[in-house]
Protein backbone atom coordinates (compact mmCIF):
# COMPACT_ATOMS: atom_id res chain seq x y z
CA UNK A 1 0.00 0.00 0.00
CA UNK A 2 1.64 3.64 -0.92
CA UNK A 3 1.80 5.91 1.67
CA UNK A 4 0.73 9.09 0.02
CA UNK A 5 2.98 12.32 1.34
CA UNK A 6 0.90 15.22 2.69
CA UNK A 7 2.53 17.40 -0.69
CA UNK A 8 1.11 14.63 -2.70
CA UNK A 9 -2.09 14.56 -1.66
CA UNK A 10 -2.72 18.31 -1.55
CA UNK A 11 -1.95 18.44 -5.07
CA UNK A 12 -4.28 15.34 -5.95
CA UNK A 13 -6.75 17.75 -4.75
CA UNK A 14 -5.74 21.13 -6.33
CA UNK A 15 -5.39 18.83 -9.73
CA UNK A 16 -8.89 16.77 -9.36
CA UNK A 17 -10.53 19.96 -8.03
CA UNK A 18 -9.75 21.83 -10.94
CA UNK A 19 -10.19 18.67 -13.43
CA UNK A 20 -13.95 18.79 -11.74
CA UNK A 21 -14.33 22.82 -12.51
CA UNK A 22 -13.33 21.86 -15.68
CA UNK A 23 -16.12 18.74 -16.49
CA UNK A 24 -19.11 20.61 -14.52
CA UNK A 25 -18.21 24.00 -16.36
CA UNK A 26 -18.07 22.29 -19.84
CA UNK A 27 -20.75 20.28 -18.87
CA UNK A 28 -23.48 23.40 -18.03
CA UNK A 29 -21.91 25.90 -20.60
CA UNK A 30 -22.77 23.17 -23.43
CA UNK A 31 -26.67 22.73 -21.99
CA UNK A 32 -27.29 26.11 -21.42
CA UNK A 33 -24.77 27.55 -24.39
CA UNK A 34 -23.17 30.29 -22.31
CA UNK A 35 -20.22 30.19 -20.16
CA UNK A 36 -21.39 28.88 -16.73
CA UNK A 37 -18.86 28.74 -13.81
CA UNK A 38 -19.54 25.95 -11.41
CA UNK A 39 -18.48 25.43 -8.09
CA UNK A 40 -18.76 26.89 -4.64
CA UNK A 41 -16.05 29.25 -4.82
CA UNK A 42 -15.05 31.46 -7.55
CA UNK A 43 -11.78 30.46 -8.43
CA UNK A 44 -11.53 27.55 -10.95
CA UNK A 45 -11.75 24.50 -8.44
CA UNK A 46 -14.75 22.03 -7.20
CA UNK A 47 -13.63 21.22 -4.11
CA UNK A 48 -16.26 18.09 -3.38
CA UNK A 49 -14.23 16.35 -6.51
CA UNK A 50 -10.83 17.31 -4.42
CA UNK A 51 -12.15 16.17 -1.55
CA UNK A 52 -13.52 12.64 -2.84
CA UNK A 53 -10.38 11.89 -5.25
CA UNK A 54 -8.38 12.39 -2.64
CA UNK A 55 -10.13 9.41 0.03
CA UNK A 56 -10.45 7.09 -2.98
CA UNK A 57 -7.09 7.74 -3.87
CA UNK A 58 -5.58 6.79 -0.51
CA UNK A 59 -8.69 3.90 0.75
CA UNK A 60 -8.95 2.78 -2.83
CA UNK A 61 -5.97 1.75 -3.76
CA UNK A 62 -5.89 -1.86 -3.30
CA UNK A 63 -8.57 -2.32 -5.46
CA UNK A 64 -8.99 -3.46 -9.25
CA UNK A 65 -11.63 -4.17 -11.88
CA UNK A 66 -15.18 -3.94 -10.96
CA UNK A 67 -14.63 -3.39 -6.80
CA UNK A 68 -12.85 -0.60 -7.55
CA UNK A 69 -15.59 0.84 -10.13
CA UNK A 70 -18.40 -0.33 -7.35
CA UNK A 71 -16.47 1.41 -3.89
CA UNK A 72 -16.02 4.46 -6.50
CA UNK A 73 -19.43 4.56 -6.92
CA UNK A 74 -20.64 4.15 -3.42
CA UNK A 75 -17.55 6.62 -2.29
CA UNK A 76 -18.48 9.25 -4.80
CA UNK A 77 -22.28 9.08 -4.20
CA UNK A 78 -21.99 9.63 -0.38
CA UNK A 79 -19.82 12.52 -0.88
CA UNK A 80 -22.65 13.77 -3.43
CA UNK A 81 -25.44 13.11 -1.21
CA UNK A 82 -23.71 14.92 1.90
CA UNK A 83 -23.03 18.12 -0.24
CA UNK A 84 -26.23 18.38 -1.58
CA UNK A 85 -27.48 18.24 2.45
CA UNK A 86 -25.06 20.74 3.64
CA UNK A 87 -25.78 22.87 0.98
CA UNK A 88 -29.29 23.10 1.88
CA UNK A 89 -28.75 23.57 5.21
CA UNK A 90 -26.09 26.32 5.11
CA UNK A 91 -27.43 28.52 2.11
CA UNK A 92 -31.14 26.64 2.34
CA UNK A 93 -30.98 25.99 -1.75
CA UNK A 94 -30.81 23.41 -3.66
CA UNK A 95 -28.33 23.22 -6.57
CA UNK A 96 -29.04 20.56 -8.38
CA UNK A 97 -32.35 18.01 -8.43
CA UNK A 98 -32.23 14.59 -9.68
CA UNK A 99 -36.03 14.23 -9.24
CA UNK A 100 -36.12 13.92 -13.18
CA UNK A 101 -34.53 10.99 -13.23
CA UNK A 102 -35.22 7.30 -12.52
CA UNK A 103 -34.13 5.63 -9.50
CA UNK A 104 -33.14 8.65 -7.75
CA UNK A 105 -33.53 9.06 -4.21
CA UNK A 106 -35.11 12.89 -2.37
CA UNK A 107 -33.31 14.18 -6.27
CA UNK A 108 -30.05 14.51 -4.59
CA UNK A 109 -28.37 11.05 -5.51
CA UNK A 110 -29.18 8.80 -8.94
CA UNK A 111 -28.11 5.69 -10.03
CA UNK A 112 -26.84 6.73 -13.66
CA UNK A 113 -25.05 9.68 -11.96
CA UNK A 114 -23.37 6.99 -9.20
CA UNK A 115 -22.38 4.93 -12.27
CA UNK A 116 -20.54 8.10 -13.69
CA UNK A 117 -19.13 8.87 -10.71
CA UNK A 118 -17.77 5.07 -10.46
CA UNK A 119 -15.75 5.19 -14.07
CA UNK A 120 -14.47 8.52 -13.18
CA UNK A 121 -12.85 7.44 -9.68
CA UNK A 122 -11.93 4.10 -11.55
CA UNK A 123 -9.81 6.38 -14.18
CA UNK A 124 -8.52 8.99 -11.52
CA UNK A 125 -7.41 6.06 -9.02
CA UNK A 126 -6.06 3.45 -11.82
CA UNK A 127 -4.64 6.00 -14.05
CA UNK A 128 -4.84 9.59 -12.57
CA UNK A 129 -2.89 9.38 -9.56
CA UNK A 130 0.29 7.70 -11.07
CA UNK A 131 0.46 10.43 -13.67
CA UNK A 132 0.06 13.13 -11.63
CA UNK A 133 2.50 12.05 -9.12
CA UNK A 134 4.89 11.35 -12.00
CA UNK A 135 4.57 14.92 -12.73
CA UNK A 136 5.53 16.33 -9.24
CA UNK A 137 8.49 14.59 -9.66
CA UNK A 138 10.21 15.90 -12.83
CA UNK A 139 8.82 19.20 -12.38
CA UNK A 140 10.51 21.86 -9.90
CA UNK A 141 10.58 21.06 -6.37
CA UNK A 142 11.13 24.65 -5.07
CA UNK A 143 8.19 26.11 -7.61
CA UNK A 144 5.91 23.63 -6.48
CA UNK A 145 5.92 24.39 -2.96
CA UNK A 146 5.29 27.46 -3.53
CA UNK A 147 2.77 27.62 -6.13
CA UNK A 148 0.80 25.24 -3.41
CA UNK A 149 1.43 27.33 -0.78
CA UNK A 150 -0.52 30.30 -2.87
CA UNK A 151 -3.11 27.98 -3.89
CA UNK A 152 -3.90 26.95 -0.49
CA UNK A 153 -4.38 30.91 0.70
CA UNK A 154 -5.83 32.01 -2.22
CA UNK A 155 -8.49 28.56 -1.77
CA UNK A 156 -8.50 29.58 1.87
CA UNK A 157 -9.55 33.39 1.45
CA UNK A 158 -12.06 32.29 -1.52
CA UNK A 159 -14.36 29.43 0.54
CA UNK A 160 -14.68 31.77 3.78
CA UNK A 161 -16.06 35.04 1.59
CA UNK A 162 -17.90 32.41 -0.88
CA UNK A 163 -19.43 30.78 2.65
CA UNK A 164 -20.21 34.42 4.13
CA UNK A 165 -21.76 35.52 1.47
CA UNK A 166 -23.91 33.29 0.35
CA UNK A 167 -25.16 32.12 3.81
CA UNK A 168 -25.84 35.49 4.49
CA UNK A 169 -23.60 36.39 7.33
CA UNK A 170 -21.95 38.94 5.24
CA UNK A 171 -25.25 41.18 5.47
CA UNK A 172 -24.77 41.64 9.21
CA UNK A 173 -22.59 45.07 9.96
CA UNK A 174 -21.76 43.65 13.28
CA UNK A 175 -20.07 40.88 12.11
CA UNK A 176 -17.91 42.85 9.47
CA UNK A 177 -17.14 45.64 11.94
CA UNK A 178 -15.32 48.41 10.03
CA UNK A 179 -12.41 50.62 12.30
CA UNK A 180 -14.71 53.46 11.37
CA UNK A 181 -18.20 54.76 10.18
CA UNK A 182 -16.60 56.20 7.03
CA UNK A 183 -14.77 52.30 6.24
CA UNK A 184 -17.72 50.83 7.42
CA UNK A 185 -19.99 52.52 4.93
CA UNK A 186 -17.47 51.47 1.45
CA UNK A 187 -17.23 47.92 3.16
CA UNK A 188 -21.28 47.56 3.00
CA UNK A 189 -20.85 48.80 -0.53
CA UNK A 190 -18.43 46.76 -1.44
CA UNK A 191 -20.00 43.63 0.26
CA UNK A 192 -23.12 44.14 -1.32
CA UNK A 193 -21.54 44.20 -5.01
CA UNK A 194 -19.63 41.45 -4.37
CA UNK A 195 -22.65 39.53 -3.24
CA UNK A 196 -24.43 40.42 -5.52
CA UNK A 197 -21.74 39.01 -8.51
CA UNK A 198 -21.26 36.12 -6.21
CA UNK A 199 -25.26 35.65 -6.16
CA UNK A 200 -25.72 35.95 -10.41
CA UNK A 201 -22.83 33.20 -10.75
CA UNK A 202 -24.63 30.72 -8.82
CA UNK A 203 -28.24 31.46 -10.50
CA UNK A 204 -26.27 31.19 -14.16
CA UNK A 205 -24.38 27.80 -13.01
CA UNK A 206 -27.24 26.40 -11.06
CA UNK A 207 -30.35 27.78 -13.04
CA UNK A 208 -32.42 24.98 -11.06
CA UNK A 209 -31.34 26.13 -7.77
CA UNK A 210 -34.37 26.64 -5.56
CA UNK A 211 -34.57 28.32 -2.35
CA UNK A 212 -35.82 25.96 0.58
CA UNK A 213 -37.44 26.55 3.90
CA UNK A 214 -35.70 25.08 6.83
CA UNK A 215 -38.16 24.16 9.57
CA UNK A 216 -37.95 24.27 13.06
CA UNK A 217 -39.79 22.33 15.21
CA UNK A 218 -40.85 23.45 18.77
CA UNK A 219 -38.83 21.11 20.83
CA UNK A 220 -41.05 22.06 23.94
CA UNK A 221 -38.66 21.87 26.66
CA UNK A 222 -37.92 17.94 24.93
CA UNK A 223 -33.81 16.70 25.18
CA UNK A 224 -32.08 15.71 22.43
CA UNK A 225 -35.55 16.33 20.17
CA UNK A 226 -35.19 15.07 16.32
CA UNK A 227 -31.65 14.27 15.22
CA UNK A 228 -29.78 16.77 16.85
CA UNK A 229 -26.08 16.90 18.33
CA UNK A 230 -27.14 15.84 21.98
CA UNK A 231 -28.71 13.20 20.75
CA UNK A 232 -25.98 11.58 18.10
CA UNK A 233 -23.09 12.13 20.70
CA UNK A 234 -24.73 9.72 23.23
CA UNK A 235 -25.82 7.56 20.25
CA UNK A 236 -22.01 7.35 19.21
CA UNK A 237 -21.31 6.36 23.41
CA UNK A 238 -23.91 3.52 23.38
CA UNK A 239 -22.93 2.00 20.05
CA UNK A 240 -19.44 2.31 21.00
CA UNK A 241 -20.55 -0.17 24.73
CA UNK A 242 -22.90 -2.09 22.09
CA UNK A 243 -20.86 -2.92 19.40
CA UNK A 244 -17.82 -4.29 22.31
CA UNK A 245 -20.22 -6.35 23.85
CA UNK A 246 -22.22 -7.60 20.49
CA UNK A 247 -18.22 -8.53 19.11
CA UNK A 248 -16.79 -10.16 22.48
CA UNK A 249 -20.33 -11.94 22.96
CA UNK A 250 -19.92 -13.17 19.07
CA UNK A 251 -15.99 -13.97 19.88
CA UNK A 252 -17.02 -16.30 22.86
CA UNK A 253 -19.41 -17.84 20.84
CA UNK A 254 -17.33 -18.47 17.37
CA UNK A 255 -14.01 -19.17 18.87
CA UNK A 256 -14.95 -19.93 22.56
CA UNK A 257 -12.39 -17.41 23.95
CA UNK A 258 -13.31 -14.27 26.01
CA UNK A 259 -11.57 -11.54 24.30
CA UNK A 260 -11.16 -7.59 24.30
CA UNK A 261 -12.37 -6.03 21.41
CA UNK A 262 -12.51 -2.78 22.62
CA UNK A 263 -10.71 -0.27 20.36
CA UNK A 264 -9.76 1.93 23.73
CA UNK A 265 -7.79 1.71 26.33
CA UNK A 266 -10.03 2.64 28.74
CA UNK A 267 -13.20 0.58 29.16
CA UNK A 268 -15.24 -1.54 26.60
CA UNK A 269 -15.85 0.65 23.79
CA UNK A 270 -15.59 -0.09 19.85
CA UNK A 271 -14.95 3.63 18.11
CA UNK A 272 -16.07 1.78 14.62
CA UNK A 273 -19.29 0.80 16.04
CA UNK A 274 -19.83 3.71 17.60
CA UNK A 275 -19.16 5.72 14.46
CA UNK A 276 -20.95 3.57 11.79
CA UNK A 277 -24.32 3.96 14.70
CA UNK A 278 -24.06 7.76 15.05
CA UNK A 279 -23.22 8.40 11.06
CA UNK A 280 -25.69 5.80 10.03
CA UNK A 281 -27.96 7.71 12.34
CA UNK A 282 -27.12 10.99 11.37
CA UNK A 283 -26.96 10.11 7.60
CA UNK A 284 -30.73 7.86 7.59
CA UNK A 285 -32.64 9.44 10.08
CA UNK A 286 -35.00 11.07 7.43
CA UNK A 287 -35.30 7.82 5.92
CA UNK A 288 -35.92 5.82 9.39
CA UNK A 289 -39.15 4.79 7.78
CA UNK A 290 -38.89 3.41 4.35
CA UNK A 291 -38.96 -0.02 4.06
CA UNK A 292 -36.98 -2.49 5.76
CA UNK A 293 -35.75 -3.86 2.20
CA UNK A 294 -34.66 -0.29 1.29
CA UNK A 295 -32.51 -0.09 4.87
CA UNK A 296 -31.00 -3.46 4.33
CA UNK A 297 -29.59 -2.90 1.24
CA UNK A 298 -28.31 0.63 2.29
CA UNK A 299 -26.77 -0.48 5.19
CA UNK A 300 -25.30 -3.21 3.68
CA UNK A 301 -23.64 -0.97 0.89
CA UNK A 302 -22.97 1.84 3.56
CA UNK A 303 -21.54 -0.51 6.34
CA UNK A 304 -19.29 -2.29 3.57
CA UNK A 305 -17.63 0.75 2.15
CA UNK A 306 -17.16 2.42 5.55
CA UNK A 307 -15.53 -1.35 7.05
CA UNK A 308 -12.94 -0.62 4.10
CA UNK A 309 -12.60 2.66 4.98
CA UNK A 310 -11.54 2.08 8.84
CA UNK A 311 -9.31 -1.51 7.99
CA UNK A 312 -7.85 1.47 5.49
CA UNK A 313 -7.19 4.12 7.63
CA UNK A 314 -5.95 1.91 10.52
CA UNK A 315 -3.89 0.29 9.02
CA UNK A 316 -1.79 3.91 7.38
CA UNK A 317 -2.16 5.50 10.81
CA UNK A 318 -1.16 2.58 13.33
CA UNK A 319 0.56 0.34 10.88
CA UNK A 320 -1.74 -2.05 12.63
CA UNK A 321 -4.25 -4.74 11.00
CA UNK A 322 -7.32 -4.83 13.29
CA UNK A 323 -9.39 -7.67 11.66
CA UNK A 324 -8.77 -9.81 9.04
CA UNK A 325 -11.64 -12.02 6.83
CA UNK A 326 -9.06 -13.59 4.31
CA UNK A 327 -9.95 -16.76 5.84
CA UNK A 328 -13.75 -16.18 5.23
CA UNK A 329 -15.39 -16.94 2.08
CA UNK A 330 -16.25 -14.21 -0.38
CA UNK A 331 -13.52 -11.84 0.92
CA UNK A 332 -11.73 -8.18 -0.42
CA UNK A 333 -8.55 -8.08 0.77
CA UNK A 334 -9.54 -9.83 3.81
CA UNK A 335 -10.81 -5.93 4.86
CA UNK A 336 -14.77 -7.11 4.61
CA UNK A 337 -16.66 -9.99 3.71
CA UNK A 338 -20.38 -10.85 2.17
CA UNK A 339 -21.26 -12.10 5.29
CA UNK A 340 -20.03 -9.07 7.31
CA UNK A 341 -21.73 -6.71 4.95
CA UNK A 342 -24.80 -8.66 4.92
CA UNK A 343 -24.89 -8.31 8.88
CA UNK A 344 -24.57 -4.51 8.30
CA UNK A 345 -28.10 -4.41 6.44
CA UNK A 346 -29.41 -6.84 9.01
CA UNK A 347 -27.98 -4.26 11.79
CA UNK A 348 -29.56 -1.03 10.57
CA UNK A 349 -32.82 -2.90 9.98
CA UNK A 350 -33.16 -3.75 13.34
CA UNK A 351 -31.51 -0.36 14.73
CA UNK A 352 -34.29 1.90 12.62
CA UNK A 353 -37.15 -0.65 13.05
CA UNK A 354 -36.24 -1.91 16.17
CA UNK A 355 -33.90 -0.34 18.44
CA UNK A 356 -33.91 2.96 17.53
CA UNK A 357 -37.62 4.33 18.29
CA UNK A 358 -37.49 2.71 22.17
CA UNK A 359 -33.31 4.76 22.46
CA UNK A 360 -34.41 7.56 21.21
CA UNK A 361 -37.54 7.68 24.00
CA UNK A 362 -35.41 6.76 26.75
CA UNK A 363 -32.60 9.70 25.93
CA UNK A 364 -35.91 12.07 25.39
CA UNK A 365 -36.81 11.68 29.05
CA UNK A 366 -33.62 12.95 29.91
CA UNK A 367 -33.90 16.37 32.31
CA UNK A 368 -32.54 18.72 29.39
CA UNK A 369 -30.06 20.21 31.95
CA UNK A 370 -28.77 16.79 32.68
CA UNK A 371 -29.26 15.85 29.29
CA UNK A 372 -25.90 18.61 28.90
CA UNK A 373 -24.05 17.92 31.47
CA UNK A 374 -24.06 14.15 31.03
CA UNK A 375 -23.36 14.19 27.35
CA UNK A 376 -20.44 17.06 27.72
CA UNK A 377 -18.97 14.66 30.18
CA UNK A 378 -18.57 12.00 28.23
CA UNK A 379 -17.86 13.57 25.26
CA UNK A 380 -14.53 14.91 27.13
CA UNK A 381 -14.11 11.61 28.66
CA UNK A 382 -14.45 9.89 25.11
CA UNK A 383 -11.84 12.25 23.46
CA UNK A 384 -9.12 11.86 26.10
CA UNK A 385 -9.79 8.40 25.98
CA UNK A 386 -9.49 8.19 22.13
CA UNK A 387 -6.46 10.62 22.13
CA UNK A 388 -4.71 8.23 24.99
CA UNK A 389 -5.52 5.27 23.07
CA UNK A 390 -4.12 6.39 19.69
CA UNK A 391 -0.70 7.61 21.55
CA UNK A 392 -0.55 4.53 22.45
CA UNK A 393 -1.00 2.48 19.29
CA UNK A 394 1.60 4.92 18.39
CA UNK A 395 4.29 4.10 20.50
CA UNK A 396 3.37 0.40 20.03
CA UNK A 397 4.49 0.20 16.35
CA UNK A 398 7.35 2.48 17.39
CA UNK A 399 8.60 -0.45 20.07
CA UNK A 400 7.42 -2.60 17.44
CA UNK A 401 10.16 -0.85 14.73
CA UNK A 402 12.82 -0.25 17.09
CA UNK A 403 13.23 -4.09 18.34
CA UNK A 404 12.93 -5.37 14.58
CA UNK A 405 15.63 -2.71 13.73
CA UNK A 406 17.76 -3.87 17.13
CA UNK A 407 17.71 -7.30 16.26
CA UNK A 408 18.73 -7.23 12.68
CA UNK A 409 21.79 -4.97 13.76
CA UNK A 410 22.12 -6.05 17.45
CA UNK A 411 22.50 -2.85 19.68
CA UNK A 412 24.60 -2.97 22.28
CA UNK A 413 23.32 -2.02 25.72
CA UNK A 414 24.95 1.12 25.85
CA UNK A 415 23.65 2.20 22.85
CA UNK A 416 19.84 0.80 23.99
CA UNK A 417 20.20 3.14 27.48
CA UNK A 418 21.26 6.54 24.52
CA UNK A 419 18.42 5.48 22.74
CA UNK A 420 16.33 5.47 25.93
CA UNK A 421 17.39 8.86 26.98
CA UNK A 422 16.55 10.37 23.91
CA UNK A 423 12.85 9.30 24.32
CA UNK A 424 10.81 12.08 24.81
CA UNK A 425 8.11 12.26 28.06
CA UNK A 426 4.99 10.94 26.49
CA UNK A 427 7.15 8.01 24.96
CA UNK A 428 8.57 7.18 28.41
CA UNK A 429 5.37 7.72 30.06
CA UNK A 430 3.39 5.27 27.27
CA UNK A 431 6.20 2.68 27.59
CA UNK A 432 5.79 2.30 31.56
CA UNK A 433 1.61 2.68 31.30
CA UNK A 434 0.83 0.54 28.25
CA UNK A 435 3.91 -1.39 27.55
CA UNK A 436 3.70 -4.98 24.84
CA UNK A 437 2.20 -6.69 27.06
CA UNK A 438 -1.26 -4.89 27.87
CA UNK A 439 -1.35 -3.72 24.24
CA UNK A 440 -1.74 -7.59 23.52
CA UNK A 441 -4.07 -7.75 25.78
CA UNK A 442 -6.25 -4.88 24.75
CA UNK A 443 -5.47 -5.80 21.02
CA UNK A 444 -5.19 -9.25 20.83
CA UNK A 445 -6.07 -9.33 16.93
CA UNK A 446 -3.76 -6.85 16.34
CA UNK A 447 -0.75 -7.67 14.10
CA UNK A 448 1.84 -5.77 12.12
CA UNK A 449 0.53 -4.51 8.61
Amino acid sequence: MKHFTGYELLWLFFVYSFLGWVLETAATTLKQRKFSNRGLVNGPFCVIYGITAVLMSVGLQELKGIWLFVFAAVYATVAEWISGHLIEKIFHERWWDYSERKRNLDGYICVSASVFWGALGYVAVRFGNRFIIFLLTILPYILMRILLLILIVVLFIDVFASVMLLSGKSRNAERWAAADAGIDKVSAKLRKKINNVIERRIRKAYPKAVKTESVKKDAGGVFASGCCFYKIMLLFIIGAFLGDITETIFCRITEGVWMSRSSVVWGPFSIVWGLALALVTLFLYKYKDRSESFLFLTGTLLGGAYEYLCSVFTELVFGKVFWDYSRIPFNLGGRINLLYCFFWGIAAVVWFKRMFPKIEMLIEKIPVVSGKVITWLLLVFMVCNIGVSCMALVRYDERSRENKVSQSIKIENSDKKNDEKDLKAWQKWMDEHYDDAKMKKIYPNAKKA
